[in-house]
């Protein structure tokens, strides 16, 4: 796997932003604590020359302001998916076994919200960010790149890292699924799942799973979709709409485990026989729902393994600067068949 040493750029500075704008250090320094009278044509010349750099002012205050806080800034979509409760347990694991600790960010999937819990968060100058997805606006890779601490990327390896990044290939995930589920003979396929121009890991695993069925002749034969979080209960909306429309769906692939438990309990109690009437599956390896009549079929993410390898290079970097570490740690989504897909 790549490696890289730990060449961490110098942090900026005012006099950075001060060279960048035109003006003084201390006009910039008014400006970013919005102090003073400054000129709006100034201000607006500042403010846009710290963004470009990804400059970030410095809340620590006197003999602390050139140091860094045994802080670890996590900014993840949600805390109400049972995906990143997970990952959070595996990066608390590693985590408690050092000095750091692990400070939290809510993104709500959001580009501008994450601009702004990274400006925040890193403001206090932690000494590492773990952070969901390799999607950021350009402010946002600005600030990580300028920041001067090591930054690990999770969840995803399809694509480039800031600095170095923690996953599975989601594009993989949906063709392995793709390829069982033709390999146990369904050929209507509908697929259910969240509208994804924000959730780029699913928008992945859906352009992985229609690749691999376009490659055997085979299309999607119809699509539900939803905004919001994921619960049981749009698990079974979707899935009376969608068999409303297309009753000959023989087999439904849900974005995550959640509906498409809402789906397995739908359809049970509409007597489908299943796996051989109709199968299903989903995405993640929830392990909440080991408790519901059939098992789903499922792939497992790697959540706790992710937040456990993102600890330990934080805590690697961290802890022995001039060490070589892994830029991508790229793990392996398994497939399991569970109750409702056939073999």
């Amino acid at each position: 796997m790549p490696v890289v040493t730990n060449d961490v750029s110098r942090p900026l500075t005012l006099r950075d932003v001060s060279e960048a704008s035109g003006v003084s250090e201390m006009t910039v320094s008014r400006v970013l604590r919005n102090r003073g009278d400054v000129s709006k044509g100034t201000r607006e010349r500042v403010l846009t020359a710290a963004k470009a750099l990804g400059y970030v002012p410095n809340k620590i205050a006197g003999a602390l302001a050139s140091q860094r806080v045994n802080l670890v800034a996590v900014i993840i979509p949600s805390l109400r998916n049972m995906v990143f409760p997970e990952v959070m347990s595996g990066i608390s694991a590693v985590l408690e076994e050092t000095e750091l600790q692990p400070v939290v960010g809510v993104t709500d999937y959001l580009p501008e919200k994450e601009e702004r819990v990274l400006y925040e968060m890193l403001s206090w100058r932690p000494s590492g960010v773990i952070i969901a997805g390799l999607e950021h606006t350009d402010a946002a890779r600005a600030m990580l790149k300028a920041s001067g601490i090591p930054v690990v990327e999770i969840m995803d390896v399809d694509g480039t890292p800031i600095d170095s990044m923690v996953g599975i290939s989601h594009r993989r995930a949906g063709r392995i699924m793709a390829q069982a589920i033709l390999k146990a003979g369904y050929s209507r396929i509908g697929f259910l799942g969240t509208k994804m121009p924000l959730d780029h890991r699913a928008r992945k695993r859906f352009e992985g799973f229609t690749e691999a069925l376009a490659k055997s002749g085979v299309e999607i034969a119809d699509k539900e979709f939803y905004s919001g979080g994921s619960a049981l209960v749009k698990g079974r909306e979707m899935t009376s709409a969608i068999l409303e429309r297309e009753p000959d769906l023989d087999f439904l692939y849900y974005s995550n485990d959640m509906i498409a438990a809402g789906g397995l309990l739908s359809l049970l109690d509409r007597g489908f026989d299943i796996p051989d009437r109709i199968g299903l599956a989903g995405f993640n390896g929830v392990e909440l729902l080991e408790g519901l009549p059939r098992r789903l079929a499922t792939i497992d993410a790697c959540r706790t393994e992710i937040g456990e390898k993102a600890a330990e290079i934080i805590a690697q970097r961290v802890n022995t600067p001039e060490a070589a570490v892994e830029t991508v740690v790229e793990l392996t989504p398994t497939i399991s068949y569970g109750d409702t897909l056939r073999r």
